[in-house]
């Protein structure tokens, strides 16, 4: 039974669940709390590293945790505090670099691979879905794993967080979010679905379905 509960704090301890075809490390960075995701092949050992956010030094022990360095480092998307320490880990890695199509010019490092709504990538023998989640930035994306052993697991940036959508400028960037998390997510993915937001702790979208009509009222 595992006791990964996806509850850490900057400066703490790395949080690890494994599962049988991938291992997920969750680690807690920087000023504005972001998450940093660590997810490898456990076939393979092949490692990419979601949001390369902050504190370069814990993030290069973080790509090397279980196996060689992470060969791909994924932005969810372009806003600076996702990507403070991207160009010093993609050089010490040697990875490339993934990120949302119309996010992808606003990084400070060249985009090798620019996702789109539907995209699969790969890491090692373990393939993962792209999901565009726009309003929070155009170019937010999400990331999808259906374990064939167990639950799907998703990583969704700023889009997505236990209690709302991520933040938006204005009024029409809600509704593409709101629509985009409602329609890609809540109507396509199981109750047992495990998220990992880009701050904070982790939820279900099980604990979150009966909130998502109070979301869209309230506008926020």
């Amino acid at each position: 039974m595992s006791d990964y509960t996806g509850n850490v704090e900057v400066g703490g301890a790395t949080d690890v669940r494994r599962l049988p075809g991938l291992t997920i490390v969750k680690l807690a960075v920087g000023p504005m709390d972001n998450n940093a995701y660590l997810l490898r092949c456990t076939q393979t050992e092949e490692g990419l590293l979601i949001d390369a956010a902050n504190e370069a030094d814990r993030l290069r022990e973080l790509i090397v945790f279980d196996g060689p360095p992470v060969s791909a480092v994924l932005t969810t998307h372009r806003h600076p505090d996702h990507w403070q320490a991207l160009a010093e880990v993609v050089d010490a890695a040697g990875a490339a670099v993934y990120a949302g199509d119309p996010d992808a010019d606003d990084l400070p490092v060249a985009v090798d691979e620019r996702l789109n709504h539907g995209d699969t990538i790969t890491v090692g023998d373990v393939s993962l879905e792209i999901i565009a989640l726009r309003g929070h930035t155009p170019g937010s994306v999400a990331v999808l794993y259906r374990d064939p052993q167990g639950t799907p697991h998703l990583f969704t940036g700023d889009s997505l967080f236990p209690g709302g959508v991520g933040k938006t400028g204005s009024p029409e960037d809600f509704t593409s979010l709101v629509d985009d998390v409602e329609t890609r997510l809540f109507s396509e993915l199981p109750d047992e679905t495990w998220f990992y937001p880009g701050h904070g702790n982790d939820s279900t979208l099980g604990a979150e379905r009966p909130h998502v009509a109070e979301w869209r009222a309230r506008g926020w």
